[in-house]
């Protein structure tokens, strides 16, 4: 059914959430158990208090982040998703995630609701640098300026543009495709509305239920997403073959 709908669809788009990474080894920022999570709130430090007021942890926080970042890769999802794309079966990829990964899949049409972590940059002059540069424990920029992570932090409000961007998505969506969202984050948590106001189908693939399920055209529970995505993959492939 959704390999059809994907085949017979005008614009559809992907909406990526936690879940899109954890099946690739990358903690979930939010529940994790182990490292700098056991031993400090997340919430707390990756915030502009803790940027101006607790530097010396906010920078061991992100080490630490970019460093298990570093050591994951992109899944066969991603890599899907990718192909997708470039096939022009989706126009355009929405996400939560700040791990890049669908970038380094080879995705390009990709709307970074929080920003990456793949980058840092200067708070004084803007200038941008590869993240590597915090594990080498390179944090002033030339200018003298502080180079911290390119990512939203609490206490910060999400790039204009990109919200702009992925609502001008969404009411575009003829189909909305959400991997691995909790859907409890707004304004990403929205976004599966205004598609569906404005005639879409909506589809969930999240591990466990979320509040926007009862929206939804089909919602799948309990299954990797790397796995439906490959179902629907060879679904797709069998249907374009007959």
């Amino acid at each position: 059914m959704i390999a059809s709908w994907l085949s017979s669809s005008r614009y559809a788009v992907v909406l990526t959430g936690a879940g899109m990474s954890t099946e690739s080894g990358l903690p979930d920022f939010r529940s994790a158990k182990t490292g700098l999570w056991n031993r400090f709130n997340p919430q707390q430090l990756a915030s502009t208090y803790a940027l101006e007021h607790h530097r010396e942890a906010f920078i061991e926080f992100y080490q630490y982040r970019i460093r298990t970042l570093r050591s994951c890769k992109p899944h066969e999802g991603h890599a899907i998703l990718a192909d997708w794309e470039r096939s022009g079966l989706i126009k355009q990829i929405i996400t939560q995630n700040v791990d890049g990964f669908h970038q380094q899949a080879g995705s390009q049409r990709v709307i970074e609701l929080h920003g990456s972590l793949r980058t840092v940059h200067c708070q004084r002059c803007g200038n941008t640098l590869d993240s590597e540069v915090y594990l080498h424990n390179q944090f002033e920029c030339d200018c003298g300026g502080f180079l911290r992570p390119s990512v939203v932090l609490f206490g910060e409000m999400l790039p204009e543009d990109a919200i702009e961007q992925a609502w001008q998505a969404a009411q575009k969506a003829d189909l909305l495709i959400v991997l691995g969202s909790s859907l409890q984050v707004s304004p990403a948590n929205q976004l599966p509305l205004v598609a569906k106001r404005n005639g879409a189908k909506v589809v969930i693939v999240n591990w466990e239920p979320t509040e926007f399920d009862d929206i939804a055209d089909i919602v799948i529970h309990e299954r990797k997403i790397g796995d439906v995505l490959r179902d629907i993959e060879r679904e797709w492939k069998v249907g374009n073959d007959s």
